[in-house]
């Protein structure tokens, strides 16, 4: 559904005009009135209607674009995107804290299966390189738009893992039901340009901008039990972490 916007330009302002237009569709998209998924008209009718040229309008859109609150997609239009998900830095899985946020998540399985331990994986489980590992791989989703890539290695034997299980439960849940008594981890974040295969899955161009998550997760007994290596979309995906002085 295509919605029409109220803006009110000043021209005899020293505030570009495409600011204050951009400016007007976000402040739209905080109150509500753009709700996540609502079109915008095209750049044309935006044009006509306000007066503007083409190239004014396009960089509006851009602008938003690039700060992660509207989205173009061929065939549909200029849309605004969903709710950005804000994720606290806990020994949580993805999955329940999507759930718990109210996020919808849901989960494909590309990949379940035994592999050999390359050397580093082997030496952040503990194995011999070239030993057995369990490795998946998941594309997880958020409210119906793809969020993240996620790349988990286990330990052989930790728990009984079925792919119908991870499309309908988190890892860290299933790891638990399974007697796994995750205890602390190490966490690197990051980010980079994503690659062609990342920017097909996640519905992302080329090169956008990806949040990376590496992870290894320690049980009470100080075994390694899972490491993961994750990327995010960085327009629909943020971190937060409370910081206490010492």
């Amino acid at each position: 559904m295509t919605v029409n916007l109220a803006i009110d330009l000043d021209r005899s302002s020293p505030v570009p005009l495409y600011f204050q237009v951009a400016e007007q569709i976000a402040e739209a998209i905080r109150r509500g009135d753009l709700a996540p998924g609502a079109r915008l008209d095209n750049e044309i009718l935006l044009a006509d209607k306000l007066g503007l040229s083409r190239p004014t309008i396009r960089q509006a859109i851009q602008y938003l674009v690039d700060k992660g609150l509207l989205v173009r997609k061929r065939g549909v239009g200029t849309q605004v995107v969903h709710g950005q998900v804000k994720r606290s830095v806990e020994l949580t899985s993805l999955y329940d804290d999507l759930r718990r946020a109210g996020q919808e998540p849901a989960t494909q399985v590309l990949a379940l299966e035994p592999r050999p331990a390359e050397e580093d994986i082997a030496r952040i489980l503990g194995v011999e390189t070239g030993a057995q590992v369990l490795y998946l791989e998941r594309l997880r989703f958020a409210a119906g738009e793809p969020l993240a890539v996620l790349h988990n290695w286990l330990p052989p034997g930790l728990a009984p893992l079925s792919a119908d299980d991870l499309q309908g439960r988190g890892l860290y849940e299933l790891l638990r039901g399974a007697g796994v008594r995750m205890r602390v981890a190490n966490q690197r974040i990051g980010a980079r340009s994503a690659t062609q295969a990342e920017a097909r899955l996640l519905e992302e161009r080329r090169g956008a901008p990806l949040l990376t998550m590496v992870r290894t997760t320690y049980d009470d007994q100080g075994r390694a039990v899972e490491h993961g290596s994750h990327v995010y979309r960085a327009s629909h995906y943020s971190l937060e972490v409370t910081l206490i002085e010492r």
